[in-house]
């Protein structure tokens, strides 16, 4: 790998930022404008549901395609779909009215170009950055995800108010194209060589699974599906807590999503600085267990505890990429990368499949008990995170690299 390979990382990815900048304004966008035009609750949960169920469903043989043609020619196909699939949506918009449907629709289209996008920039980013730099590259991902998703809310809430839908999709559109010229000079080694057999759908996933299995990788795939299901309704459980438990109204719920996301994108910055731990099974499992104390004390405050819980926030904010990145990279560095887009979409697949169906068990627990008893149940459900991760041989001694320096010593 040629030594000069921070320009290149760093071309690619500040294309992506600025592409999932903008996407994610246009994505707040297009939520208010289903707020405004229903004010359902249930319109935005399936707009949530229809944003993440392509990835479920298309990861498993978005993988195999991933795996066998040119990554760069699939990441640009997939930002030019999802910029094509909002300017239908513009021209429907200035041509006739938006329908409830048809916006679910285009939330649709857009998340089946990201099923394919963001399994093939992890499945490209090992064949340009150093093993030994993984865990740090992962942590520079996480810190631009972060400050989009720590800014994007207010950018669209500002813009909103003067700006129609158009022009929130013109927004996107030169994002993606930032994104497609800094991929067109990027260098992308090529992957595989020589004659690809038949594709073939089934047999090839089943080898997927094959890989993540044989390299140790299977119960690290679970561990992140079981953190995924305890965490993802908590996020949408803190505008809930914050109003109807500890009585913050809207200031005290906006000050908790700002130090929650001013937490992740600490731990990102703290990641990508020092690269986490050199066993990055013990950060995952460190990770785990910060965030299962985090939310047992969250989930134990009285009502008064509002500023104590502003505070457990931060601190699980720093908690989430540490796990998320370090899982990443340990990902990344043990497989050759002819499998890669199978590794990152199937594992990419399992953990979004576990997510209605802990949302569901979340809003009737949380309705019927109140939101703080999922904070209990989540913190029991990462600490089992903490501890699978220490009790699975397979899963403790996964970290070949780590494992490698200290058989060298």
């Amino acid at each position: 790998m040629p030594s000069s390979w921070k320009p290149n990382f760093l071309l690619i990815y500040a294309g992506q930022a600025v592409s999932d900048f903008s996407s994610m304004v246009l994505q707040f966008a297009i939520i208010w404008t289903l707020t405004d035009q229903t004010g359902s609750p249930m319109v935005l949960s399936g707009a949530m549901l229809v944003s993440f169920l392509p990835e479920a469903v298309i990861g498993l043989s978005a993988g195999l395609l991933i795996d066998r043609y040119s990554r760069k020619a699939i990441m640009i196909l997939s930002d030019v779909f999802i910029s094509f699939v909002s300017v239908l949506l513009a021209l429907v918009y200035t041509f006739g009215s938006i329908s409830v449907g048809l916006v679910m629709a285009i939330l649709f289209l857009r998340s089946v170009g990201s099923a394919f996008q963001r399994p093939c920039l992890q499945a490209i980013t090992p064949q340009i950055v150093p093993k030994d730099q993984l865990a740090r590259c992962a942590g520079y991902s996480q810190s631009i995800q972060s400050v989009s998703k720590l800014v994007s809310p207010a950018v669209a809430a500002v813009l909103y108010k003067v700006w129609g839908l158009n022009l929130f999709i013109l927004l996107d559109v030169l994002g993606a194209a930032a994104a497609v010229t800094t991929l067109a000079l990027s260098s992308i080694p090529p992957v595989l060589e020589g004659e690809r057999r038949p594709l073939h759908l089934i047999r090839d996933i089943k080898e997927g699974f094959r890989i993540l299995y044989g390299g140790g990788m299977l119960g690290i795939a679970g561990i992140g599906a079981l953190y995924t299901s305890a965490l993802m309704p908590v996020s949408a459980l803190f505008p809930i807590i914050c109003l109807s438990y500890f009585n913050g109204g809207s200031t005290g719920a906006g000050m908790v999503e700002m130090l929650f996301s001013a937490g992740v994108l600490t731990g990102a910055l703290i990641l990508s600085a020092t690269g986490g731990m050199k066993n990055k099974v013990l950060t995952i499992v460190l990770a785990a267990f910060l965030m299962s104390v985090c939310l047992l004390t969250g989930g134990l405050l009285p009502p008064s505890g509002l500023y104590i819980f502003a505070a457990v926030a931060f601190f699980m904010g720093i908690c989430a990429p540490c796990f998320w990145g370090s899982q990443t990279a340990l990902l990344q560095q043990s497989f050759a990368e002819e499998h890669m887009g199978r590794v990152m979409a199937i594992t990419g697949s399992i953990r979004v499949i576990a997510s209605p169906v802990s949302l569901s068990v979340s809003g009737i627990l949380s309705e019927r008990f109140g939101a703080q008893l999922w904070f209990l149940v989540a913190s029991g459900l990462t600490m089992l995170t903490g501890l699978l991760c220490l009790a699975i041989p397979s899963i403790r001694r996964c970290d070949k690299v780590y494992l490698e320096d200290i058989h060298s010593h």
